[in-house]
């Protein structure tokens, strides 16, 4: 490796907590190394969805440092497939009355490594954000969110909420599901959820009683699971060309 190669991550570090660290070895010195840097001028509204690009040795890394001018909003739409090891890596910074919207949905099978990671500053006042990741997984599959909220001590009226589920389809995959507040002001509302569970099976016996199959009431609940993800995507077009991708990754897990 060159010397202006990063040293390659370590468990020691939260962050990469859940991650492949052995599939990362195998690549670290041609991934880009550094963030993807984007900026929101105050007062505008940007959006941007991203699927987690074409793999390199079956390793691929989307790594973004967002900062959200006073009065500007950035709503970012993630869908996390496709590969042996996945990491969706997203730094946010926010400024007065900005908003941060996410919505990330996780599809993993076989002996797949997916994550999203997310660290949202509030550092000043009146900001607000919102994150909503949902997972389906299969196999052996990983699939892990790991995401901090931090308010700084002046960061007064901060409204800040995560909502994290992950539905496992085999007994043999795993979720990790880490939501993470870390609040130094007083007047702010922050909340945070996480569950992990499996199908209904009240839910799937009620819609083949009404005539459904089996396998079709299935994909249907797992649609409507995914979905959460993506309705606060305003542009339609955008929204149904991401909801068609991860729906045809959801043919591979259902």
């Amino acid at each position: 490796m060159s010397g202006n190669v990063i040293p390659l991550p370590t468990r020691r570090d939260e962050a990469w907590r859940y991650a492949d660290l052995d599939a990362l070895a195998r690549v670290w010195g041609d991934v880009p190394q550094g963030p993807e840097r984007i900026v929101v001028p105050a007062g505008e509204t940007r959006s941007r969805q991203i699927v987690l690009p074409v793999a390199l040795s079956g390793v691929s890394i989307t790594d973004l440092d967002v900062e959200i001018e006073a009065g500007a909003t950035f709503a970012l739409h993630l869908l996390c497939t496709d590969a042996d090891y996945g990491r969706m890596s997203i730094n946010v910074l926010l400024h007065e009355g900005a908003h941060f919207e996410m919505g990330g949905a996780i599809l993993g099978h076989s002996d797949q490594t997916l994550e999203i990671v997310t660290s949202v500053n509030h550092a000043h006042p009146n900001a607000t954000s919102n994150q909503v990741v949902r997972s389906v997984l299969a196999g052996r599959a990983t699939g892990s969110f790991l995401g901090k909220v931090a308010v700084a001590r002046h960061a007064q009226k901060t409204d800040a909420s995560q909502s994290v589920k992950a539905m496992l389809l085999d007994r043999t995959a795993t979720a990790n599901a880490k939501p993470e507040l870390e609040i130094y002001a007083d007047d702010v509302k922050c909340a945070h959820g996480a569950t992990v569970g499996e199908l209904d099976k009240q839910a799937l016996f009620y819609m083949a009683a009404r005539g459904l199959p089996p396998q079709t009431a299935r994909k249907l609940m797992l649609q409507a699971f995914i979905a959460d993800a993506f309705v606060s995507l305003d542009d339609d077009a955008a929204r149904e060309a991401i909801e068609t991708r991860a729906l045809a990754a959801l043919e591979g897990l259902a």
